[in-house]
């Protein structure tokens, strides 16, 4: 090959290496900053870019990769997520305890988020690490366990203020992990235990008194319905001897009706029925053996006289 031929090749060579310097093609959700001799010139937006070849330089970023801190001149659009090593904290109440937080930001202008800052993730990190300290020392250990969406809201509030002028926009912030002390943890187990122990007593007492109510409230009807069935019995007993009676009054003065009409009005009828009674009575004290003197009353004589009318009325008849 002649010298002719290695200047061609050189040159071929040198065109390929200044348009590969020269175009530059930037993916979608990227972007890079261009210096012109040391001074900020432009933004590359996604797509076909040239730039000047060694007068032109893309910026320098600090960026977390794997998590390590790196250089690039690439700088992400997208939203990102920086897991931040647990820190320790102290709570009002004086409890250290250590917490993991997850935070959610995007770079909305790369030009303050490459020139406004140095090392932006590092400063992120600090920022959220100093901002939590000062949330959680506000608050004691039982409000920081059951209020992660009000330190959540109130991390992200002071963060996306801070981070403006760095054109960062922190879009959420989310604790991942709260880990008390141990001694803490056993102190809250016994806690929980103790409350739950309370509660079980409390539910068992309201049941005995609940069925002790039902119990008397059952006693208190079934000596009502017995009450109620007694009077109802008593009532039927009463109306069943009132009937009878009524009956048995009926049966007489039927009866005495029919004496009447058989002995005629010329003779009393009452003298017959006390005849009659009379000598039933003197059966029964003639078939009791164990009675040895009878005694008659005074009025016997008037009984006798009434044996006797009922002699003079057959006599009649």
């Amino acid at each position: 090959m002649s010298i002719v031929s290695y200047i061609l090749i050189a040159i071929v060579v040198l065109v390929i290496i200044f348009a590969k310097k020269t175009i530059v093609i930037i993916p979608q959700s990227e972007t890079r900053i261009i210096e012109r001799l040391g001074k900020y010139y432009a933004t590359l937006q996604p797509g076909f870019n040239i730039i000047i070849p060694f007068i032109d330089r893309a910026k320098d970023i600090v960026a977390v990769r794997n998590g390590r801190y790196v250089y690039t001149n690439v700088i992400d659009l997208r939203e990102q997520v920086y897991d931040f090593d647990r820190q320790n904290v102290i709570t009002k109440d004086n409890i250290q305890m250590q917490i993991n937080a997850l935070l959610y930001f995007q770079i909305m202008d790369p030009f303050k988020a490459v020139y406004e800052i140095n090392n932006l993730p590092n400063a992120i990190e600090k920022l959220t690490q100093t901002t939590l300290r000062n949330i959680i020392g506000e608050m004691e250990l039982d409000q920081t366990l059951t209020s992660r969406d009000t330190i959540n809201t109130k991390l992200r509030s002071v963060l996306d203020d801070a981070t403006n002028k760095w054109g960062i926009k922190v879009n959420r912030v989310e604790l991942q992990d709260i880990t008390p002390p141990e001694s803490v943890l056993q102190a809250m187990e016994k806690q929980m235990q103790a409350e739950r122990n309370k509660r079980a007593t409390i539910l068992t007492s309201e049941g005995e008194k609940q069925a002790a109510i039902l119990q008397s409230e059952g006693e208190k009807t079934s000596r009502i319905n017995r009450a109620e069935a007694d009077r109802q019995q008593a009532i039927l007993i009463a109306d069943g001897q009132a009937e009878a009676k009524m009956r048995v009054a009926e049966a007489e003065a039927v009866a005495i009706q029919k004496i009447t009409d058989a002995v005629g009005q010329s003779t009393n009828p009452a003298n017959y029925l006390i005849a009659q009674k009379y000598i039933q009575m003197m059966e029964e004290l003639a078939k009791n053996g164990n009675q040895k003197t009878v005694y008659l009353p005074y009025e016997a004589t008037g009984i006798m006289g009434s044996i006797g009318g009922i002699k003079e009325m057959f006599k009649g008849e």
